[in-house]
This record gives structure tokens, sequence and C-alpha cells, in this order.
């Protein structure tokens, strides 16, 4: 008899927790998506990330903090390049020794572009945005900048960078080099960044370019012969780790710390971000995984 009550009571309870159960489902498909998941917890300074079909914020911590970018300056001098009328990406562009003598200068992260040789636009672009080759920004500057001198197309070229900024509203942002080695006035926002980057991300051979794991350019030598270069390597470790990673670029420096500005597709939706001033190499990565899966959970 004890024992028939206890079974009563507990099928009762079941049903109790059946119900309930139920309730709490239907309330959460009618609850925000956010109160589902944790906002998460990252080491880098700032942060930012949006649903890059609409631009719906999705993340932020001190997202309009103007901090050093590094070499995610670099998103800015491939858009710039990429928006020249007429581009020809076949162009050839002889590579000078200024180039080599200013990487070797700054200890700069490089391409290891060789002088003399000819390469084309489009090898500098990977050249730029997989090994993050300051050699191959400042071929671009020269390239891209108007002026009697190499000084002034690149002054040229960096203010190109600055009005782009200006177009698309950007009022946190300030390049003062072509490549992220500033002179103390370079700096952007988590926001701003990651609006530049989706602005990047409407270009088809900046799409290519940013998802591309390694690349080994042909190159014409002085002589004419052609050179194959060593293999360039991205070092976004996204593309390999992060299912859906699409691009996009790393950046580092003293000042900088390590930034990556990053984006994943999965089930047709892009979510794009930005964190800046991780703590390391592995930390940056850590953070971003951390918000892509955020934003996909809250897309």
């Amino acid at each position: 008899m004890i024992t028939g009550i206890k079974g009563t009571r507990l099928r009762k309870a079941a049903a109790v927790a059946v119900t309930s159960g139920a309730l709490l489902a239907t309330g959460a498909l009618t609850a925000a998506p956010a109160q589902a998941v944790t906002k998460p917890s990252i080491v880098a300074k700032g942060g930012y990330v949006m649903n890059n079909a609409n631009a719906k914020t999705l993340y932020t911590k001190a997202a309009d903090t103007k901090l050093s970018t590094g070499s995610t300056t670099k998103v800015m001098t491939a858009k710039v390049v990429l928006a020249q009328s007429n581009l020809n990406l076949d162009k050839k562009v002889t590579i000078q020794k200024a180039y080599s003598d200013y990487v070797v200068a700054n200890n700069a992260s490089q391409a290891h572009l060789i002088v003399g040789d000819k390469v084309t636009v489009r090898q500098l672009l990977y050249g730029l945005m997989l090994p993050s080759g300051c050699d191959a920004a400042y071929a671009l500057a020269d390239t891209y900048g108007s002026g009697t001198t190499r000084a002034k197309r690149v002054a040229n070229f960096i203010a190109k960078m600055n009005t782009a900024a200006k177009n698309l509203g950007l009022t946190n942002t300030h390049f003062d080099s072509f490549d992220g080695i500033g002179n103390g006035n370079n700096y952007s926002t988590p926001r701003d960044l990651t609006k530049i980057a989706s602005s990047a991300m409407k270009n088809s051979t900046f799409r290519a370019v940013v998802k591309t794991k390694s690349y080994t350019a042909k190159t014409i030598t002085k002589t004419g012969s052609t050179r194959t270069m060593g293999t360039w390597t991205n070092t976004n470790t996204l593309l390999s780790s992060y299912s859906g990673a699409i691009g996009i670029k790393t950046g580092s420096g003293p000042e900088a710390k390590y930034c990556l500005v990053f984006a994943a597709t999965r089930n047709g939706k892009t979510v794009i971000g930005t964190v800046l001033a991780s703590s390391s190499i592995t930390q940056r990565a850590t953070d971003a995984t951390k918000l892509l899966n955020y934003g996909f959970a809250t897309i």
C-alpha cells in the first residue's frame, strides 16, 4: 500500500516536471536568444562582433575605445588597393631596395620580396595578408599613391586610407601608416575595424585572399627567369582551427599586443568581429573563438 502511494507520488512528480519542462521550453522560444547564452569573458582589451548580413551588434567590450591596431591596419591597405578604378591585378611591380631596407630597419614582418623582382599586384595582396608582409604593403602604397616622390606617394596612399574610413562613417579611426607600424597616430576600435573588414569582404578578390591558408608566388627575376618564392603561410590560425572560418587578418606589436579581425560562415550566416590587445597569439585565437561561438549562438 505504502509502495503504491510512493509510486503514485513519483508519477505525479514526474508529470509535474514534464509539464514544467514544457512550459520552460515554450518560454525559451519567446525569450531573447541572448538570455539563453552567457556572454563570454575575453582577455583582449576590446572586442566586437556583428551579424555581417545586417550589421546588427552581437557583442561589445570597449568596442569604441581607440587602440593601436598593428597589422590589422593592412585590411584597409588591401581595401584601398582593391578600390582603385581599372585595377589590373596582373600588373607587375618591381621590388625596390627601399622596401627591403624598410622591413629590416623596423624588424617588421615580411614577405621576403627580392629587390629587382617583378611581382604582380595579386601576389602582393597575398604577400600583404598571409605572412603580413610590410614590404608588400610598402610596394602597394608606393604603386597606388600619387606623387612625384616615394614619400609623397606613400603619404597620398595613407590619405586614401583615411578618406575610406571617413566614407564608411568611422569617427574613431586614423591611419598614419600603410602597415600598422605607426608614428603614434595609427588607431581604430573593435567596432570600426569590423566595419572596415565587412566592407572589404564585399570584394571577391579580398575574400579569396584572406581565406587562403598558404600561397606560393612565382615572380620574375631581373634576368627574366622565374623565381618560386618560399611559401607564404597565413598567420590566422582560425582558418585551420575553427569550422567555417573565412578570414581575416592578424596584428601584433609592442603597443597593439595581439589583435585579430575574424569572420566565419555557418549555415548561411556570417559572423564578423575583432579583438584588440589580447595577451598572446594563442589567446587572441581563444578570444575570437569564444566570440564567434557566442555570435552564432545569438544571431
